[in-house]
């Protein structure tokens, strides 16, 4: 076994104290912005982002839509940086999500929906960035510096300061006492590192991940972060969409990483990831509801929104020792830069 004291590991370890810093000093600013959300009263909302920041907005997705009844779309940024076309979107909300806040595509789009009459908000790691100048509002991250190429802190601060503007925006005061708890639970779910699950994909060059809901989202990320960290082929699915098809390729010994938050969806997760197991698969699920599959270790947080931010810190965690132990820098993947300027 390698260790190796990598930048990806640092940035893990910072998400805590990146989550409170945040928590105490995003808030007041989001909560203005939150307010003017309220006044707008939009009838829809549209986000625009590309890699783990659009995981983050898969994430703020399934928040809105559960606990405002807000739909939620996802724009192609080419939409308005190749094409050129305006989208209707008066009466809407736009969150525009980037860790450097530099891409033209982003940028481009979020200009676009300013134009069209929506309210917009960057959430973004630089708040001096093109993207908060081609939005109506910014939050800034305050995730500080972060310097390894897979995205970790900021993935996870974006995606929370979205449950700030939610909880604000929706006096929620269940979610705000979860969320100022967090910097506990997720120093905690950082120390999980799943020995088991690392056992058990040492050689695999092909896995599924899953989820359902807000933890959907978790595996969408957690699937770019073994192609990106390992050079692992992963597949992320629903959970409820896995067994039309995708496991027709499930053999003996597949892996299958299946994510389970604390919510409606578990029991569902759970049953899928026993299913697979029967049928051969080597099927690890954060839940102890699965009766076939393994349960892996995991940190609940109180609410059906923050837990699934525990369990990808926990990835994280696990899938900087996965690099490691393959012999790979997750620090410098191949091909692959910090800051991406898609047009």
């Amino acid at each position: 076994m390698t260790t190796q004291d990598t930048q990806m590991r640092r940035e893990v370890l910072e998400i805590p104290d990146a989550v409170e810093r945040l928590l105490t000093h995003g808030t007041p600013r989001i909560a203005k912005i939150a307010k003017a959300v309220a006044e707008a009263n939009p009838l829809f909302a549209v986000t625009v982002a590309r890699g783990s920041s659009d995981h983050a907005c898969t994430f703020l997705k399934y928040a809105l839509e559960l606990e405002m009844g807000l739909p939620v779309a996802s724009v192609g940024p080419s939409i308005a940086s190749i094409y050129g076309a305006q989208l209707n979107l008066a009466r809407s909300l736009t969150l525009s999500v980037s860790q450097s806040g530099k891409s033209p595509d982003i940028v481009a789009m979020s200009k676009a929906a300013t134009q069209g009459d929506s309210f917009t908000v960057a959430i973004t790691n630089d708040a001096a960035s093109p993207l908060a100048d081609a939005s109506q509002y910014a939050i800034d991250i305050c995730a500080g510096p972060e310097r390894s190429v897979a995205a970790t802190k900021t993935f996870v601060t974006s995606a929370l300061a979205g449950l700030i503007l939610l909880a604000e925006w929706n006096d929620d005061d269940d979610l705000r006492r979860a969320l100022f708890g967090l910097p506990k639970r997720l120093a905690d779910a950082a120390a999980l590192d799943w020995p088991e699950l690392r056992a058990a994909i040492q050689t695999t060059q092909s896995l599924f991940t899953l989820g359902r809901g807000p933890a959907w989202a978790i595996s969408n990320e957690a699937a770019l972060k073994f192609k990106e960290t390992c050079q692992i082929h992963a597949e992320s699915y629903s959970s409820a969409e896995v067994l039309h098809g995708p496991v027709s390729i499930v053999g003996g010994g597949f892996p299958v990483l299946a994510f389970a938050s604390g919510d409606a969806a578990e029991t569902s997760v759970a049953d899928v990831a026993d299913t697979l197991a029967e049928k051969g698969a080597n099927v690890f699920v954060t839940s102890d509801l699965a009766q076939n599959a393994r349960a892996l270790p995991h940190v609940r947080t109180g609410h059906r929104l923050t837990d699934p931010l525990s369990l990808i810190v926990s990835f994280y965690s696990m899938i900087e020792k996965v690099a490691g132990e393959r012999g790979v820098n997750p620090d410098a993947p191949r091909h692959l830069n910090k800051v991406t300027e898609t047009v």
